[in-house]
């Protein structure tokens, strides 16, 4: 279990914090969805479990350039 990770050590390459908080909101719900879908019973939330993800870089953030002003 990682404590903690620093916004920093989750973000690369000018990704915005913005890009960070959808990202981990978005992973959460598909936890949760995939909890209820399997009728599992969730030890850790799922905003820690996000969270954790993306700082071990099992899931990464991909921004849209389009979408950069």
């Amino acid at each position: 279990m990682m404590l903690r990770p620093s916004v920093s050590e989750i973000l690369s390459n000018n990704e915005s914090y913005y890009s960070l908080v959808i990202a981990v909101a978005k992973r959460a719900r598909e936890i949760t969805q995939d909890a209820l879908d399997e009728k599992k019973i969730l030890d850790v939330k799922p905003v820690q479990s996000a969270v954790e993800q993306l700082a071990n870089r099992d899931y990464r953030i991909i921004e849209d350039p389009a979408l950069k002003g």
